[in-house]
């Protein structure tokens, strides 16, 4: 499903990372994210697109 919710221990799941390391880079404007009362939220699509810009130039043709 392209637009899950996903919360941050599932993106650390996702993205093999560690909790902290996201919490981090929210807290930083470094990946998207919102946060719902008390809790960060992400989506899917979001997270897989800021994922793939972080490719170096030369892949970008292999990942569209």
């Amino acid at each position: 499903m392209e637009d899950e919710i996903m919360t941050l221990e599932e993106v650390a799941q996702y993205l093999k990372l560690k909790p902290q390391t996201i919490y981090t880079w929210v807290q930083n404007d470094k990946i998207p994210a919102v946060k719902l009362g008390k809790e960060w939220r992400f989506k899917k699509s979001l997270i897989d697109k800021w994922f793939n810009s972080h490719f170096s130039e030369k892949f970008k043709d292999i990942i569209e």
